[in-house]
This record gives structure tokens, C-alpha cells and sequence, in this order.
């Protein structure tokens, strides 16, 4: 069987988009969803394929906070900040998860494992307020519980502990 390239999964999301008024966005959602991230090859092969210039291509990709340009940890760590979270103590949450990891959000830790992001709402407002790690939904989150939850997640992974003090 023949490797599958960057162009193969390209076409598969040029062939869905290209004729459709205003797709360029979904198309970059799924060349995103495949990549977890925009890499520069694949939006220089998604404009060639689909007859758009680059230049609005990247005009798109830096509109929209969600699209990333750079690869994201291996693990997100999703902190909500919609109204009910935020009344509930998420900006507390997010300090925290911040500093347990040592960084600021939109960024990846320097080692790769996790990628700190701010949601504005996760629809889970009745468990308010709730962290999101990769796909688990972590609910009425506290401060206090969110350092350890991440600590332990970084020791399954490395088999280290990877708390900043």
C-alpha cells in the first residue's frame, strides 16, 4: 500500500470544500482537526488545491484565536471562563493551572506535554466551573485539586513529577 502524503490528505479536504461559497473556514477546521494544528506545508498545498491565495489563507488562520499555527502540547488543558465558570472561580483556576504548568495561556509548556488554552464557554454550565484535559471534563473544579490533577496527569505520562513549586 502507498504512504499516504500531506497532498493525499489535503485533496480529501479540497474535494469536500472547494465548490462550496464560503468553505474556507471548515476546510481549515478539518485540515486543523487532522493535524491539531495549521502546519504551514498543508495551508501552502490547501490554497494551491483550492485556488485560494495564501495570503487569505494566513488572513483567516490569524482572525480566529482557534486555529493554531504552531503544534499544541500533547496534552490540552482547557480552563472555561463563560459567565457561570467565571463567577464560580475560574479566573482563580486558571492562575492556578498557569502556574502549575509555567505557562501562560496559548502556550505550550517548553517540553511539548501540555498546551494551555482559555474556552468561553464548554456547555457544561451546571457543573461550573469545569477544565477540560485533552477530552475529559473535569467538573466544580477547585484550585487546590486542579494542581495535583495536572501533576498527576504529567508523572502517567513521563513517569516524573512536572509540578513548577
Amino acid at each position: 500500500m502507498a504512504e499516504k502524503t500531506l497532498a493525499d490528505d489535503i485533496q480529501i479536504i479540497s474535494k469536500r470544500w472547494k465548490d462550496k461559497k464560503g468553505s474556507l473556514i471548515m476546510a481549515l477546521h478539518d485540515l486543523q482537526e487532522r493535524f491539531g494544528y495549521i502546519p504551514r506545508d498543508g495551508a501552502l498545498e490547501l490554497a494551491r488545491q483550492m485556488g485560494v491565495p495564501l495570503a487569505r489563507i494566513y488572513e483567516v488562520i490569524t482572525f480566529y484565536n482557534y486555529f493554531k499555527l504552531k503544534a499544541p502540547g500533547k496534552h490540552i488543558v482547557s480552563v472555561c471562563l463563560g459567565t457561570a465558570c467565571y463567577m464560580k472561580g475560574a479566573e482563580k483556576i486558571l492562575e492556578k493551572v498557569s502556574e502549575t504548568l509555567g505557562v501562560e495561556p496559548g502556550h505550550t509548556t517548553p517540553d511539548g506535554e501540555f498546551h494551555l488554552q482559555v474556552a468561553r464557554c464548554l456547555g457544561c454550565c451546571g457543573l461550573a466551573p469545569v477544565v477540560t484535559i485533552n477530552e475529559e471534563l473535569l467538573a466544580k473544579v477547585k484550585p487546590e485539586e486542579i494542581g495535583e490533577r495536572l501533576c498527576k496527569c504529567k508523572a502517567e505520562g513521563k513517569g516524573e513529577h512536572a509540578c513548577h513549586d
